[in-house]
């Protein structure tokens, strides 16, 4: 089983950034897309944003974004490392949820089959 650890949520102040990490351990499965999803009071747990191999030649990524967080969020991840990052810009009362990091073994992040266990991020106005 991956096991993934998130880090960096907080409270911060409308307008500003916030950076989570997602740790997570090695696995004898291949991932094909890291992603972020989101899970807000009273909400279904969303898709935020997820990074996949688009070509396994090329090794060139692929980059994916609801459309409430695009332009404001970037997604990245770092393979020696093993972690993945969502940098969170010019954030937004709205934003305020559980952050989840998920590794998805087949498809784009969409359908994560593995989850941390999730990072407030508050945000006040």
């Amino acid at each position: 089983q991956v096991q993934l650890v998130e880090s960096g949520g907080g409270l911060v102040q409308a307008g500003g950034s916030l950076r989570l990490s997602c740790a997570y351990s090695r696995s004898i499965f291949r991932i094909n897309a890291m992603a972020w999803h989101r899970q807000a009071p009273g909400k279904q747990r969303e898709f935020v944003a997820s990074i996949a191999r688009a070509d396994s030649i090329t090794r060139a990524e692929s980059e994916y974004y609801a459309d409430a967080v695009k332009g404001r969020f970037t997604i990245s991840r770092d393979y020696a490392n093993n972690t993945g990052y969502l940098q969170m810009n010019s954030l937004k009362p709205e934003d305020t949820a559980v952050y989840y990091c998920g590794a998805d073994r087949f498809s784009n992040g969409r359908y994560p089959n593995y989850w941390g266990r999730g990072t407030q991020v508050t945000v006040s106005s």
